[in-house]
């Protein structure tokens, strides 16, 4: 009777201890989610919200005294559909580029009787961490001819090694040498194989690295500050950056110092939202293959 006792203390002591780390491990994840969270809608609110109200800290979880004028603001300037149109045709077709070049060199580098496979992967590592530079990258763009021009933004980073080795893992770990070997007895050769049956099995790291891509050309500013002198092909970020400038500098000598700063804060806060909410509204539509891809193309010890 004693034993049953004592182990039936023993059971509600640990039930009481599993309860304890729970709700530990709860109100830590809900403080790191709200910690993520809140910049993003404060941002938001901000956007709709007074400058005033703002700039005095009494804007918190919701609007003040709401106004779209920072809105207006920035869709007033033509040159923003302009931007749009350039960062989509440079996003759409630089992702298309990668993906042609990034997943056929890794499905490549995964075959293990490809035998120099081991010396292509150390010169691709090589670049990770040693490059021309600056001014010797403008010099060649320059001879080139990739100068304002939409094609500096696609092919110097037409494959990313990083990318590369995540595909390489992939295909090495979740792609059976059986399977090659029953599609080569069916007559497949190497490229019927990769289309027919590597591809469609690839979709996870497919979404993840086209996802990559796309994030990188979005957001992709320094090339356009740089290579770019031609405002009507500068991507969505720069004329973002360079509206934001002049509306500050053109504010300044109308309505003071202080106003100036509080209406380049509503547009600055304005220009996240409008330059993020496009990846926002995909990235739901590509976050179940994002965990899923991510984990397949890991290293499994």
């Amino acid at each position: 009777m004693n034993r049953l006792r004592t182990f039936t203390t023993q059971i509600k002591q640990q039930r009481g201890a599993d309860l304890a780390i729970t709700l530990s491990i709860g109100i830590i994840l809900t403080l790191v989610v709200i910690a993520i969270i809140y910049p993003l809608w404060f941002i938001i609110i901000s956007s709709f919200s007074d400058p005033t109200a703002v700039a005095s800290g009494n804007v918190r979880l919701l609007p003040k005294a709401p106004t779209l004028e920072g809105y207006r603001r920035i869709f007033d300037e033509p040159r923003i559909w302009q931007g749009y149109r350039n960062t989509i045709l440079y996003s759409c077709l630089g992702t298309a580029v990668n993906m042609i070049v990034t997943i056929p060199a890794a499905f490549a580098l995964s075959r293990a009787e490809f035998k120099a496979r081991r010396i292509i992967l150390f010169l691709f590592s090589f670049t990770m961490f040693f490059s021309g530079g600056l001014i010797p990258s403008y010099l060649l763009y320059s001879q080139l001819g990739l100068l304002n021009s939409m094609w500096v933004f696609i092919l110097p980073g037409a494959v990313s090694v990083y990318n590369v080795i995540v595909a390489r893992s992939f295909f090495e770990t979740s792609i059976p040498q059986e399977l090659f070997d029953a599609a080569r007895i069916d007559g497949l050769s190497y490229f019927g194989f990769f289309f027919k049956i590597v591809l469609p099995l690839s979709s996870a790291i497919l979404a993840v690295i086209g996802l990559y891509y796309f994030v990188g050309h979005w957001n992709d500013f320094m090339t356009g500050l740089i290579f770019i002198t031609d405002d009507s092909k500068l991507p969505l970020q720069n004329i973002l950056q360079q509206l934001l400038l002049v509306n500050q500098n053109t504010s300044t000598t109308s309505i003071g110092v202080a106003d100036a700063q509080r209406a380049a804060d509503q547009m600055k806060f304005g220009i996240i939202i409008v330059s993020t909410v496009p990846l926002l509204i995909a990235y739901p539509f590509l976050q179940r293959y994002f965990d899923k891809g991510v984990m397949l193309g890991a290293v499994k010890g």
